[in-house]
């Protein structure tokens, strides 16, 4: 059965880009066709009653006609615009951060709603602004186990043996934790603490109801660290909106 040429989404926004003189495309994560493009015609005209729904960052319903290349945006709604995160450069850049996350490691077109409830439940944290950097460490976590690429926490991911409530060590190339012993051997290897290890299970796990943890500084800096290695791996490039984030001080 063909699919219909107009359809409605639940969108969230990721960014926009201009198109001519009056257009924008919007990169937009669906929660039933997953990541996608689509065309706001005449968005950029001051009559233009779509403007105020598709800025970047909202949660949006739209009426999607099926174009040539491109999705149409024929009717847009927004749900949520999040208000808080735009009035703070900081929290900002950590949800520009969290949408390129999205972008980067998901393919266009295929749907997963999980991924878009995570993105949706980060946002929502973050203008919570309730531990909002440990709830984007929490959604890093989340995103790379759902998507298949996430760190081998619970045994050497060298030797396969259980790892022991000590001090480890954690290699991006190696897939994640390693025995001390394997660690040695591994020149990229870095020591992983006990703690780090427990928070990481924790947020593997558990999700987002872990990331309200009160974390000591050190730890919390340890885990970034560590991540940010591990998503360099995975990526093999950095993320752009992290320049953002040094900038206004994340």
């Amino acid at each position: 059965m063909a699919e219909p040429r107009v359809y409605r989404a639940e969108a969230l926004v990721l960014r926009q880009r201009r198109l001519g003189e009056a257009d924008r495309i919007l990169a937009l994560y669906t929660l039933h066709k997953g990541r996608l493009d689509a065309v706001a015609r005449g968005v950029l005209k001051p009559t233009s009653h779509l403007a105020g729904h598709l800025e970047p960052l909202t949660h949006v319903s739209l009426l999607l006609a099926r174009g040539r290349e491109l999705a149409i945006i024929t009717q847009a709604q927004g749900q949520e615009i999040f208000p808080h995160i735009r009035r703070d450069l900081h929290l900002l850049g950590l949800a520009c951060y969290a949408c390129e996350l999205v972008a980067r490691l998901t393919p266009f077109g295929e749907a997963d709603p999980p991924v878009f409830h995570l993105l949706l439940d980060a946002l929502r944290r973050l203008e919570s602004g309730e531990e909002a950097g440990l709830a984007l460490r929490c959604l890093e976590v989340r995103l790379l186990t759902h998507l298949g690429y996430g760190p081998e926490l619970f045994r050497c991911a060298r030797c396969q043996e259980p790892l022991l409530p000590r001090a480890n060590g954690f290699s991006p190339a190696a897939g994640g934790a390693l025995c001390p012993s394997c660690a040695s051997q591994d020149p990229a290897a870095q020591p992983l603490s006990l703690n780090a290890l427990k928070v990481l299970r924790l947020w593997q796990r558990q999700g987002f109801d872990a990331a309200r943890l009160r974390l000591a500084l050190p730890l919390a800096g340890e885990l970034e660290e560590q991540l940010h290695r591990y998503l360099l791996h995975v990526l093999e490039q950095e993320m752009r909106s992290r320049a953002f984030l040094k900038a206004v001080g994340g």
